[in-house]
């Protein structure tokens, strides 16, 4: 086990952890929206700053990406990292100035109003969480970070959403709410993919529950997947 020392308070950790998660793990609250526990970590909101103390030097370094080393010292409220932190949510409310969550947490870290003028577009802050999730969890790979700097985006590769299952988890994942997810008839579209796929109904109640492409993902990727028969029915009525 590692041993560091988080506020002042001595802890013990595994071989492997960050600072966010031995943090998370003893309940000490540090602002993060990139970070997911069951995704790599990523770093890219900044919001999850703190200082750490090592062989005399003191950093400042994102907490999701900094794996403890036993004897740092980390200090998650100093004036340092307020001020940084509140300096990336100036940021992050230039992105997404309508998204209930940015504006929340804004509130709840004192970043009252933004010097950067605000975007107009989606809403997104490219935390890169619905990449991620599309790629580790779901194995599909159907979306991407194109372009660099302030022109990086998400969207599919080459713009074509090819490999889109329409499982809607980069919707649900999401912090702002930029991707739209909506089933018209027998169709579900995703307006931020610029996809739109094929659904089918439950043999019981009718009700579209799930897209051909999504069947046909699960039984090529499953170990042991499921009899066709599974699909003819919706989860309610299963």
């Amino acid at each position: 086990m590692i041993t560091l020392w988080i506020d002042n308070k001595q802890y013990k950790a595994a071989e492997g952890q960050s600072i966010l998660q031995v943090a998370l793990d003893n309940g000490i609250d540090i602002p993060h929206l990139c970070y997911h526990e069951k995704l790599s970590s990523y770093g890219g909101c900044r919001l999850c700053q703190v200082e750490v103390t090592k062989d005399n030097r003191t950093i400042l370094t994102t907490s999701c990406t900094y794996p403890v080393i036993d004897g740092i010292i980390v200090q998650t409220e100093t004036p340092r990292v307020i001020k940084a932190r509140r300096f990336i949510m100036e940021l992050l409310l230039s992105l997404a100035p309508q998204a209930p969550k940015i504006k929340a947490l804004a509130k709840e870290m004192g970043a009252i109003g933004t010097r950067f003028t605000p975007n107009t577009g989606d809403n997104c802050i490219k935390c890169g969480l619905c990449v991620r999730a599309c790629e580790e969890l779901v194995g599909a790979h159907a979306i991407t970070f194109t372009h660099r700097g302030a022109q990086r985006i998400v969207e599919p590769p080459f713009e074509e959403a090819k490999n889109c299952i329409g499982c809607g988890t980069c919707v649900q994942i999401c912090p702002t709410g930029c991707i739209n997810i909506e089933d018209r008839g027998m169709e579900r579209k995703i307006d931020k993919w610029k996809k739109t796929l094929k659904m089918k109904a439950c043999k019981r109640c009718g009700r579209p529950f799930i897209s051909f492409a999504e069947i046909t993902f699960i039984m090529n990727k499953a170990k042991n997947p499921p009899s066709e028969n599974w699909f003819e029915y919706c989860s309610d009525c299963r």
